[in-house]
């Protein structure tokens, strides 16, 4: 047994007892890795060079790719480092800062969506107020609350996980350091109140659900009433990518935190982890560019910037 004050450092999950899968394991996460930050730097290049996409819409993209990469560079490097060092461990300070710096890209990411569904709710249904409702203070000032939000939750959740004294020893068994996998470490009956701050951000979050739910259905209805085919199609388009991205969010944070304790073990946890914590931020900027033409058209002219400024570099110097 030992407590709190003892764990010098936390043992996160195994991934293979072999040296050939830690280095598959090695090669798959920074494959996936660069293709996030590939895929998220060219969307945050792209809206912030292109003066055609400096509207509300693209500036809460811009802050959600953001997230992304911070979200997604909180947990890899790290699972990448253990595999090709063949190692487990991570330092307590460590691990309570990749939790505390999870929760708060999570959390902001899922109050953007919030915001986003707003943006989209206006843009559709409220057009003629668009630029009033929607102006670039009040554009700040969401994407401020969205941030700000995300650090109080993830401050506080964070600040009551390692108050709880530890008494279970000091095996995560997880990709990262999360709540629920700190949580079992705890002693007896000691976790109970973060079962306070769990039904407040539950509440919260329900909120925020229910909310996105209404803005979609007003959507729908007014997207169904527009008279031409095309003025459907374009405000579907500006829409479902958003919806997409909130549904892959949605659904895997909460099979992974509301599944059955009876189904929980290990390797599916390792699973549930690798599909909502790496593959979204590798997957929403291709969701949201798949069916947007001014942005495929902005991030084509920043690899074609980028191409030409290189092939021209490349000439001087063999000159």
């Amino acid at each position: 047994m030992s407590n709190s004050s003892s764990i010098t450092e936390f043992l996160l999950l195994a991934f293979a007892g072999t040296r050939e899968l830690q280095l598959l394991h090695f090669w798959l996460f920074l494959g996936i890795y660069l293709a996030a930050l590939l895929a998220n730097g060219l969307i945050i290049t792209a809206i912030a060079c292109d003066h055609h996409l400096h509207t509300p819409m693209y500036f809460f993209l811009l802050n959600f790719s953001l997230l992304d990469l911070a979200s997604i560079s909180t947990t890899v490097p790290k699972a990448m480092a253990n595999s090709l060092w063949d190692s487990r461990a991570i330092y307590y300070l460590g691990c309570a800062a990749q939790l505390f710096l999870f929760l708060f890209f999570r959390s902001a990411e899922f109050y953007l969506l919030t915001i986003m569904s707003y943006d989209r709710y206006v843009a559709i249904c409220k057009p003629l107020h668009y630029g009033t409702l929607l102006g670039s203070r009040a554009c700040v000032h969401m994407a401020a609350a969205a941030w700000g939000g995300g650090f109080l939750n993830a401050l506080l959740h964070t600040a009551n996980t390692f108050s709880i004294p530890l008494c279970q020893g000091n095996d995560v068994e997880q990709l990262f350091c999360e709540v629920p996998q700190i949580l079992k470490l705890s002693c007896s009956h000691a976790y109970l109140r973060e079962d306070g701050l769990l039904a407040v951000s539950f509440l919260v979050s329900s909120s925020c659900f229910v909310f996105i739910v209404v803005s979609y259905v007003q959507i729908f209805r007014a997207v169904l009433r527009i008279p031409s085919e095309q003025g459907r199609h374009k405000a579907f388009s500006t829409c479902l990518p958003h919806l997409a991205v909130f549904s892959l969010f949605l659904c895997t944070a909460t099979f992974a935190y509301l599944k059955p304790p009876s189904i929980s073990f290990p390797s599916l946890d390792l699973v549930l982890a690798f599909l909502y914590s790496v593959v979204p931020p590798a997957v929403n900027p291709l969701i949201y560019s798949m069916r947007n033409q001014e942005l495929k058209e902005a991030i084509k002219k920043v690899i074609s910037w980028m191409f030409f400024n290189n092939d021209k570099f490349s000439i001087a110097v063999h000159k």
